[in-house]
């Protein structure tokens, strides 16, 4: 398998970094998660948005070559030489070069991106829906980085571990005031009545790509949309759970503890603005 690094494609196993490296110190960048489907990235615009957004937050002096365009030509590139054009998983991650923690040798991004083949069924509703918990061992703050998908990931780490010695597909992260941030891969949904309900980004979610498009677009499909405040005590009476981010799209969950929950309006969701993006 081929990675690209820094102008190169090469054999993963030959791809390195140094020892002094202050992504690998301090977890110092930023990744991207992006869906390609035959051959191109899907939504690109909102993904290099939000990268290029958290790389003037981070301080990157970005060269004039390091354009959306040059980052969604490599990984079309890459895609290709990996014969992953018909449906894949990129990871884009941009991370500082070396130094220590006050003095890095340089504020050029440093590039790799990756590719891994994806099955058909992320471009499906899950027919079982989702079992979730909460994690309540660490709490996210709701602060200037919390909307970046920061290299420096080990909150979210430490829930998914949670999740697999728990037995569920996800946990659910709280913020720093104990309501719900986000999961571990994915943004939040509620549905209440006929309003669909997520976390502000005051809350401390990551900036989803398919939770902006969604509060994009759902309105021109008739569904009210409100980003707010969400509780375990609102996570607990909503009619339904969803969860969404840009691999699978949407994923219904079935049941967070002993509450259970319904797929009506997920399905709708998913039908209507998910599934025309991947035909």
């Amino acid at each position: 398998m081929l990675v690209y690094l820094n102008g190169h494609f090469i054999n993963e196993q030959k791809a390195t970094v140094s020892v002094n490296n202050r992504s690998f110190r301090y977890g110092d960048g930023c990744f991207e998660t992006i869906k390609l489907m035959h051959g191109k990235v899907l939504q690109p615009q909102y993904h290099t948005g939000r990268l290029f957004a958290s790389l003037a937050q981070l301080h990157f002096d970005c060269p004039s070559y390091f354009t959306p365009t040059y980052i969604i030509q490599r990984i079309e590139e890459l895609a290709a030489k990996n014969q992953h054009q018909t449906l894949a998983r990129i990871r884009v991650t941009v991370f500082r070069g070396d130094g220590g923690l006050y003095d890095p040798s340089n504020m050029r991004p440093n590039l790799l991106i990756q590719s891994w083949s994806l099955n058909e069924e992320n471009n499906q509703l899950n027919s079982n829906g989702l079992v979730l918990d909460i994690y309540r061992d660490g709490h996210k703050a709701c602060d200037i980085l919390a909307n970046i998908k920061s290299n420096n990931y080990l909150l979210y780490a430490m829930a998914a571990l949670a999740a697999k010695a728990q037995h569920c597909n996800d946990v659910l992260v709280l913020n720093q005031h104990g309501r719900i941030a986000d999961s571990t891969i994915a943004n939040v949904w509620l549905v209440e009545g006929h309003t669909l309900v997520t976390p502000a980004l005051t809350e401390g979610p990551v900036s989803g790509t398919v939770r902006r498009y969604l509060l994009e677009k759902l309105a021109s499909k008739g569904f009210s949309t409100i980003e707010s405040t969400i509780t375990e005590e609102r996570l607990l009476a909503a009619d339904e759970v969803f969860l969404t981010n840009a691999i699978y799209g949407l994923k219904w969950v079935q049941r967070i503890g002993n509450q259970a929950y319904g797929s009506k309006w997920a399905a709708k969701i998913h039908a209507q603005l998910l599934q025309p993006l991947w035909q």
